[in-house]
């Protein structure tokens, strides 16, 4: 029998004709107090937490994807995503900043009702994090273009309503730290993405639903739930 390995997954960087291999997918958890308010916990700055989705989780904005199955509470999170550029290893900050390569919108669509089932038995997200075509992604814009955005806002809305509205300056660890904290367990390197977290306002999608965000200086993201 003769399988048929998967095409690599490529995102466009943009104002270019080039692409960004993906390798891994992280995504830190509640990395701004008022979403760790609102979901009932707090933020831990010395040790964040992470979790990581498929590759083949990815899907570029602008898609449209179906409404998945084994939910009926499925949300938005709008978050900045770091692509790193140059391996690392156990780096301070510093080093950490200069292996970023540049920066993109990203939703992290979540079975919020199977992570909140997950979370009180004490469980692993798998089921409701790694979803299929959940880790949406605008095209990535590098250092070179936009240097580090610190400050901006950061928003998402829902037909035109306002849902998740923050500023990048709240993010509990920069993109900086989360990199050098995730450099102490993983060899990173180019294909590596981390989600920085997403602001307070996290809510549900329906079928027809039309998401559009927006970071300052970065970009913008949209995604579309089919009827």
């Amino acid at each position: 029998m003769n399988f048929v390995a998967s095409s690599p997954v490529l995102v466009p960087i943009q104002n270019t004709d080039e692409t960004y291999p993906v390798n891994r997918l992280f995504f830190v958890g509640q990395n701004y107090e008022d979403h760790a308010k609102e979901m009932g916990s707090e933020t831990n700055k010395e040790a964040p937490f992470f979790f990581t989705k498929s590759p083949s989780a990815y899907v570029p904005s602008g898609s449209t994807i179906p409404y998945p199955p084994g939910t009926k509470n499925f949300h938005h999170e709008m978050e900045l995503v770091v692509a790193i550029g140059k391996p690392v290893f156990e780096v301070e900050t510093e080093a950490a900043k200069q292996a970023i390569f540049g920066y993109a919108c990203g939703l992290d669509m979540t079975r919020r009702d199977l992570q909140m089932e997950a979370k009180s038995k004490g469980l692993p997200w798998d089921m409701a994090k790694d979803v299929e075509q959940s880790a949406v992604l605008s095209e990535i814009a590098s250092v070179e273009t936009i240097g580090h955005p610190e400050s901006g806002l950061i928003e998402l809305s829902v037909n035109g309503e306002i849902r998740q509205s923050g500023d990048l300056r709240d993010l509990v660890n920069s993109p900086a730290e989360l990199v050098s904290y995730l450099s102490s367990f993983y060899h990173l390197g180019p294909g590596d993405l981390i989600y920085t977290g997403t602001p307070s306002g996290v809510g549900p999608v329906l079928p027809g639903d039309h998401i559009e965000g927006y970071i300052q200086g970065v970009g913008t993201i949209k995604l579309r739930i089919s009827d």
